[in-house]
């Protein structure tokens, strides 16, 4: 007890002295050159040195107000969709009061309206012939980015789509030949450089007017950011799965550090040291993917390419790894149970892990192939890899794989990825990606039971108090609700922008207060709650564009955070990746002072 309350001074200190650092606040309006007020309008402060970031959202009368520790001189952007970013650089000093007035012009060119759409609108405009292809590219295409600038987009011959196609194949893509043909025709006549028509309409709810949106940018144009977790300090981390390294941020301050993974014998690629560019990473020999805060405080992760389980302590700065063997390929979720077990997904051998970091020992547990195929790839991938790893970098594993063989890409894998614990029975639940099923497993028994979900591409689902399962379908754009009492499923399509567009929706958290879902969109640079007493959508959209995000993980003072990923960063706005935090209720602060400036026509402090 006496712990706890040591504890709860030093939250309340360093939250007491971070609030009193804040002291600057900039306020004004968002309208048009006409001086219609914008509501929704992103107001985003960064500092001096670019990296961070701080957004609000304008009100139903064009105000904003953003207090802030940023001083000195920082840059301001407003953004809207359908009219021209206004950036300016000011001055802030500490404890001041400044205001702008900030007006926007309305886009008319055709190309910039075309550039300012959101990933979904240009993928919205592939159209193939063949459901099973326009499955396929949802799956596959979109796995680890989005269509998000004219990087993805640009105008290619056939030939060329062949080679970025390919390339894609080296990175972990599991496609038909039939795919790669539907693919690049489709691919070469969309984007032709021509603008493409597209009318978005982005709902603003009110729930924006209060919220703060904070960015990082962490790492470099080769980072990949995989999962962020909070650690016990109240900090947050994230593991770069390129690089193997492990980022800390910290919300209050802004600082950061880095931890670099110790020196390694292990080839590039680990386990998949055969493939060109495994998976996606290009550096690294261990490959960090998911991130858990354990007993002691210990940050533990599963190190997919090296196929270990791994401890940092943060506070020593201690690594500590353990490998996992038994021919298991690729452990990627992992979630801790209340007895201080650590259970994992083994994504490409189709297996369940339970680790006991006490003893030390693992535990494997088979779930079924769902078909020849599938037990044909749980038997023969271990050896492929290996045959595959002793000719480096060339690919060898997509030459033996049946996957093209057969006709059925993709689905000769099962996938095994999310998994959480069920608060009410201590029951671990898991999704299969590719063959769309959940399971059961018995923790004591360790018996597993299966069911086919209604929709395809259940990703990184989580369990609410009441045991309910909430399981975001990759593949076809909706949050799925699962109760292990009734076996009922309840399907809830994701709000677009458009008609005809959809998202790709790759993980949810649950706040363990509010029991509020928050889900990841990754189309459309946004990130949505939904209100599961209500069954209603608020959408947040993202300051920045090309927004990849992962998992999502709670912070004590109302954060909602997760890191924006999208492969390569070089891709993403700013050209970096970032961890990021959404803090839905944090800008309470009147805007009666913007109301009286705005209606008696200041101009001094305005943005024209």
């Amino acid at each position: 007890m006496h712990s706890k309350l040591i504890k709860f001074v030093l939250y309340w200190m360093v939250l007491c002295s971070t609030s009193l650092a804040q002291s600057a606040q900039i306020s004004g309006t968002i309208s048009t050159t006409d001086m219609r007020p914008i509501a929704g309008a992103i107001v985003t402060i960064f500092d001096a040195s670019g990296l961070n970031s701080e957004s609000v959202y304008s009100d139903a009368l064009g105000g904003y107000s953003i207090n802030t520790n940023f001083a000195g001189e920082i840059n301001i952007r407003a953004r809207t969709p359908y009219f021209a970013d206004k950036l300016q650089a000011i001055t802030v000093k500490e404890s001041a009061n400044k205001t702008l007035n900030i007006h926007i012009e309305k886009l008319e060119d055709p190309k910039a309206l075309s550039q300012m759409q959101t990933a979904s609108a240009f993928a919205s405009k592939l159209k193939f012939g063949d459901k099973h292809d326009a499955r396929a590219f949802r799956s596959q295409c979109h796995f680890c980015h989005q269509m998000g600038n004219e990087l993805t987009r640009k105008v290619r011959s056939e030939d060329e789509w062949e080679e970025v196609i390919d390339r894609m194949q080296s990175y972990g893509s599991v496609i038909t030949g039939g795919n790669e043909e539907a693919f690049r025709e489709t691919l070469h006549e969309t984007f032709n450089g021509e603008p493409i028509k597209a009318i978005q309409t982005w709902d603003v709810s009110p729930e924006l007017y209060t919220a703060v949106f904070k960015e990082w940018a962490v790492g470099n144009a080769g980072s990949y950011i995989h999962d962020v977790e909070v650690g016990m300090d109240g900090k947050l981390y994230g593991v770069d799965m390129g690089n193997d390294k492990i980022y800390m941020v910290d919300p209050n301050t802004n600082k950061q550090e880095t931890f670099n993974f110790p020196a390694s014998d292990l080839a590039v690629g680990g386990l998949f040291s055969g493939g060109i560019a495994p998976l996606g990473t290009f550096n690294a020999k261990h490959g960090p993917h998911s991130l858990q805060t354990g007993p002691k405080g210990k940050l533990w992760t599963t190190n997919s390419l090296a196929t270990e389980i791994m401890s940092f302590d943060p506070r020593s700065q201690d690594f500590k790894f353990y490998p996992i063997e038994q021919d298991a390929i690729y452990p990627h979720t992992l979630r801790f149970d209340d007895q201080g077990i650590l259970w994992f997904t083994l994504a490409l051998s189709n297996q369940l892990g339970r680790f006991d970091p006490a003893t030390e020992k693992f535990t494997l547990i088979e779930t079924p192939s769902h078909g020849a195929m599938r037990w044909l790839t749980d038997a023969m991938l271990p050896s492929l890899l290996k045959i595959a790893s002793w000719f480096p970098k060339k690919d060898l594993q997509l030459s033996l794989s049946h996957h093209k063989l057969s006709g059925e890409g993709y689905e000769i894998f099962n996938l095994p990825y999310g998994i959480d614990v069920s608060p009410v029975d201590g029951s671990i639940w898991y999704g299969k990606l590719y063959s769309s099923y959940i399971g059961k497993l018995n923790p004591k028994t360790l018996e597993v039971e299966e069911i086919k979900t209604p929709l395809n591409g259940p990703r990184r689902l989580r369990i609410d108090k009441a045991g309910i399962l909430w399981i975001p379908s990759f593949e076809d754009s909706a949050l799925m609700r699962f109760d292990p009492n009734t076996k009922e499923f309840k399907i809830y399509e994701l709000p677009t922008l458009a008609p005809g567009e959809y998202e790709t929706p790759y993980a949810l958290g649950i706040h363990p207060e509010t029991q509020e879902i928050w889900i990841t969109s990754n189309m459309s640079d946004r990130i949505f709650r939904f209100l599961p007493d209500e069954e209603r959508f608020i959408s947040y959209p993202s300051p920045t564009k090309v927004t990849f995000l992962r998992d999502i993980v709670f912070l004590e003072d109302g954060g909602v955070c997760s890191s924006n990923s999208n492969l390569p960063a070089y891709a993403i706005e700013g050209g970096l990746q970032k961890m990021l935090c959404i803090y839905p209720d944090a800008n309470t602060a009147t805007n009666t002072g913007v109301m009286f400036n705005r209606m008696s026509n200041v101009s001094t402090g305005d943005i024209k």
